[in-house]
């Protein structure tokens, strides 16, 4: 079904009918759920203590278990927030946040995978596009050039590809 037949179904009931439908999926479906439990009660600070609390987990785990650092589930977090429509700088201090605590996890390693240090370069190429299509630089500008200068310093095998994002934020206002 498209979008214009939807809408044409849609304007094809009456008020009660379409209430009725919205509450059963509602009911149904946990997606739909979440996201009118977020429209009613956003509780924006909760969710971002919470999505960070389960991202240091990963890298810095409460039991004497391995670190998992799995890229994956902050992701995870990062979309969620995105579906729901959390306030840009939000979720812009969520995606930093996970680069930074990769950043301090591996600080304690010696032995640095390469794949990982991949995988945290392509999370950093993707805050910097949101914070760019968002709008909101000026905020978060000495995070990123934090970071270029911490995988720098860290001696990381793709550093100069941090570095090259870096110089296009040092020219920027």
């Amino acid at each position: 079904m498209s979008k214009r037949q939807l809408k044409k179904y849609l304007q094809e009931l009456d008020k009660e009918q379409l209430e009725e439908q919205i509450v059963d999926l509602y009911e149904r479906f946990k997606p739909v759920k979440i996201f009118y439990d977020f429209v009613f009660n956003p509780r924006e600070e909760e969710l971002i203590r919470k999505a960070k609390l389960k991202i240091s987990k990963e890298y810095f785990p409460e039991t004497r278990r391995k670190p998992k650092a799995r890229r994956s589930i902050a992701q995870k977090e990062i979309k969620h927030f995105q579906q729901l429509g959390v306030e840009p700088h939000l979720t812009a201090d969520l995606m930093l946040f996970n680069i930074e605590i990769a950043q301090t996890f591996a600080e304690e390693k010696s032995n640095l995978k390469e794949a990982f240090c991949k995988s945290i370069f392509k999370s950093y190429e993707e805050v910097v596009k949101f914070i760019l299509k968002e709008g909101v630089l000026p905020d978060f500008k000495n995070r990123i050039l934090k970071i270029a200068a911490e995988a720098e310093n860290q001696s990381w095998p793709n550093a100069y590809r941090f570095e090259k994002i870096e110089m296009q934020f040092q020219e920027a206002p």
